[in-house]
């Protein structure tokens, strides 16, 4: 294909589990974040704070933002972006978690580019 053929647009999915050690810290933080955002209204801020201190998971829905990760990589803007987090039960053991099997399931030898740790 042709550069004028091919679309400029780039979906890359990313699936991270955290272990979280300390909640008290994690809420703290997104607490702060919460309070230190101008641009929350007043009646979303009250429902923030409530749903941080409530779950974890929430707290790091606050704190880990799609933005920061492509916000500094030259020669692209964020377009749209989404994210939600769960507390999950983790087996590293069990083939549920097994993210090469599924990358082949999902992708049906679609040409992309990926990139792990670990």
């Amino acid at each position: 294909m042709s550069d004028e053929e091919t679309s400029r647009f780039v979906r890359i999915r990313v699936e991270v589990l955290l272990e979280v050690h300390d909640q008290d810290a994690v809420t703290t933080a997104a607490l702060r974040r919460i309070a230190d955002d101008p641009e929350v209204p007043d009646d979303e801020r009250v429902h923030a704070e409530a749903a941080v201190t409530e779950d974890t998971a929430e707290a790091l829905a606050y704190l880990v933002d799609p933005f920061d990760l492509v916000g500094e990589v030259p020669g692209v803007e964020l377009q749209q972006a989404s994210w939600s987090s769960e507390r999950v039960d983790y087996d590293p053991d069990s083939p549920e978690w097994d993210l090469d099997e599924d990358d082949l399931d999902e992708d049906d030898g679609a040409d992309d580019e990926e990139g792990r740790i670990g």
